[in-house]
C-alpha cells in the first residue's frame, strides 16, 4: 500500500514538474565519484564505516563507482511552487549489494510544506552532521529508508507571539528494503523480516526570536516505528502457552497496522497475555541553547532516548542520555567547529521486567534492551544501526544474528574541523566507549575502544570540480579488531545553468 502510496506521490509531483517543463532541465547538478577502502585486519576501522548513510563497507577492502543527478529546491527560490529531484545509483565491491539505487527522490515544495516521495539522505538538525557520533533515533548510519514524507520546510512562526515562538513537523511512512540480505546474512534459525514498514513522526518548537535576540531554545519530540510485513523463527513468551505457529508470521500490513504505528495501538503476535503495543518503536527527547553572535556561535543540545514507553516520561528518571556542546568560531585558518559529546545508555529503566499478574499485580517495566525487538531483530536497515553506530551494528555479528550485542555502553566523542585554506579542509575524530554487553547477554569483563579518524580533503583550484578526500582510520582497544586502514575519494561535480 505505502509503494504505491509513493508511486502515486511521485507521479503527481512529476505532472506538476512536466507542467513546467521549460524550467526541467535548469540548475541541474551531475556528480561521480569513486572510493577505495583498504584495512590492516579482516574489518575497516570504525570511522571509516559508520555515519556514511550506508555508502560503505565493514569489509577489510572494499569500493564504489556512484553517479548522481539532481536538482535541489533552491532552483526556484523565486517561485511559489518549487521542484527538486534526484537519483544516485552505486555500483560496488564488496559492500552488502552489488548495485543499488542509493537516493530516488522527488520532492514538492508550497509556501512552508514539503512533500518528498523517495528515498533521500535527510540531515538531523539536532547533531553537526560531520562531527557528531551521531543521533539515537533517526541517524545517517544505514542507508535512507523509502518513503513518503510531509513537513514543514523549516520552522512556523507564530505570529501571534510576534514570532517568538514556532513550530516544526514531520510525518512519513515507508518501507525497509533490505529483506533479501537478512535472508542471506541471518542464519537459518535466526530471527528475520521481510517488506516490513517504517513510520516516523516529529515536532519541534523554538523559543527565540534571531531579529531581536542572539539566543534561542529548540525542543522536542520524535518517534520512528518498524511495523506489518512478515517475519521467521519468532520466539514465544515463557508463559505462553498456546499453540500458535510463529515460524512464519504475516503480520498487520493493512489499514489498521498503519494506525497502530501511528497511535501506539495494537499488539504483536508473540506478546502472549500481555498485549504491548504492535511493532518496533523507539525515540527520543531533543533540546538545545544556542547563542548566536554573527561570527561565532555555541550550542549545548541534549537527547533522551526510549525504547517502547518506559523511559517515554519521568517515571523512571532519565538516567541515559546524550550531552553535547558545539562551537563555530570566527572565521580563522585553524579550527571552524568543535564538537563535543557524552553518552550513557547503561540504566535503560534497570535489569528487571515484570508484567503485572493476579499473583503479583505490580509492573516494571524494565531492561528496555536497547534497538532489540523480538520480531525485528533489532532498529537496522541493511546490517547498520538506524540511530547512534556506537551501538555496534549486527553487521559486524560473527554469528550473523540481528542483534545488538553492545548497547550498554558509555562513550565520549571529540569532532574538528578547519579549512587551512581555501582549497583544504580537514576534519578529525576521537571517540572511547566502553560496553558491559547487554542485560541479556552481559559480559563478564567490559570492553573498551578507541576510534580514531584523520580526513584531508583538496579542491585544486586549477581543476574546476574536483575533488579528492583521503581518510585514515584506527581502531585502538579489545572490543573490536586494532587495525589501520586508509581510504581514498576521488568526486567530480558540474553544475548546469
Amino acid at each position: 500500500m505505502i509503494q504505491r502510496l509513493i508511486a502515486t506521490s511521485m507521479l503527481l509531483i512529476t505532472l506538476n514538474i512536466s507542467a513546467q517543463v521549460s524550467r526541467l532541465g535548469q540548475k541541474l547538478m551531475f556528480m561521480a565519484e569513486t572510493s577505495g577502502t583498504v584495512s590492516s585486519k579482516n574489518t575497516a576501522p570504525f570511522w571509516l564505516s559508520a555515519n556514511r548513510w550506508g555508502l560503505s563497507s565493514t569489509e577489510k577492502s572494499s569500493g564504489y563507482i556512484r553517479g548522481s543527478i539532481s536538482r535541489p529546491l533552491s532552483a526556484d527560490s523565486l517561485r511559489e511552487w518549487k521542484v527538486g529531484y534526484g537519483a544516485d545509483l552505486v555500483v560496488a565491491a564488496n559492500h552488502p549489494s552489488t548495485f543499488s539505487v542509493h537516493q530516488l527522490y522527488a520532492e514538492l515544495q508550497h509556501g512552508k510544506w514539503l512533500v518528498t516521495a523517495g528515498a533521500r539522505e535527510t540531515e538531523h538538525e539536532f547533531s553537526n552532521q560531520a562531527l557528531s557520533m551521531g543521533n539515537m533515533t533517526m541517524g545517517r548510519n544505514a542507508r535512507p529508508i523509502p518513503q513518503l514524507r510531509i513537513e514543514t520546510a523549516g520552522y512556523l512562526p507564530l505570529h501571534f507571539t510576534h514570532d517568538w515562538v514556532s513550530l516544526r513537523g514531520m510525518i512519513s511512512y515507508g518501507w525497509f528494503t533490505d529483506g533479501a540480505w537478512q535472508k542471506d546474512f541471518v542464519s537459518p534459525t535466526g530471527i528475520r523480516s521481510n517488506h516490513s514498514l517504517y513510520h516516523a513522526k516529529s515536532i519541534y518548537v523554538r523559543i527565540g526570536n534571531e531579529s531581536k535576540s542572539p539566543l534561542s531554545f529548540t525542543g522536542g519530540i520524535e518517534f520512528a516505528t518498524q511495523f506489518g510485513g512478515e517475519a521467521w523463527n519468532l520466539t514465544k513468551r515463557d508463559d505462553d502457552m498456546s499453540d500458535t505457529n510463529l515460524d512464519h508470521v504475516k503480520l498487520n500490513n493493512g489499514l489498521r497496522g498503519y494506525w497502530n504505528a501511528f497511535t501506539f495501538g495494537g499488539n504483536d503476535p508473540n506478546d502472549g497475555d500481555f498485549s504491548n503495543m504492535e511493532g518496533n518503536h523507539v525515540g527520543s527527547w531533543l533540546g538545545s541553547l544556542q547563542y548566536d553572535a554573527g561570527t561565532w556561535s555555541v550550542r549545548t543540545y541534549f537527547e533522551h532516548f526510549f525504547d517502547d514507553h518506559s523511559q517515554l516520561f519521568w517515571q523512571y528518571g532519565w538516567k541515559d542520555m546524550t550531552w553535547g556542546i558545539e562551537a563555530h568560531l570566527p572565521a580563522n585558518p585553524f579550527v571552524s567547529a568543535i564538537v563535543a559529546e557524552h553518552l550513557s545508555t547503561r540504566d535503560q529503566t534497570g535489569a528487571l521486567y515484570h508484567d503485572a499478574t493476579p499473583n503479583l499485580p505490580v509492573q516494571i517495566s524494565g531492561c528496555d534492551n536497547y534497538y532489540n525487538h523480538h520480531i525485528y531483530g533489532c532498529w537496522q536497515h541493511w546490517g547498520m544501526t538506524l540511530g547512534n553506530p556506537l551501538l555496534i551494528s549486527p553487521i559486524y555479528n560473527e554469528g550473523h544474528q540481528l542483534t545488538i550485542l553492545h548497547n550498554r555502553i558509555k562513550a565520549t566523542h571529540i569532532g574538528i574541523m578547519g579549512t587551512p585554506h581555501p582549497t583544504l579542509s580537514y576534519r578529525l575524530l576521537y571517540t572511547w566507549m566502553r560496553s558491559w554487553g547487554n542485560y541479556w547477554m552481559p559480559l563478564v569483563d567490559t570492553l573498551h575502544d578507541n576510534f580514531m579518524l584523520a580526513e584531508v580533503s583538496y579542491t585544486p583550484s586549477f581543476l574546476d570540480g574536483y575533488s579528492v578526500t583521503g581518510d585514515i582510520g584506527i581502531n585502538s582497544g579489545n572490543l573490536m579488531n586494532d587495525c589501520v586502514g586508509f581510504s581514498l575519494t576521488l568526486r567530480k561535480t558540474l553544475h548546469g545553468k
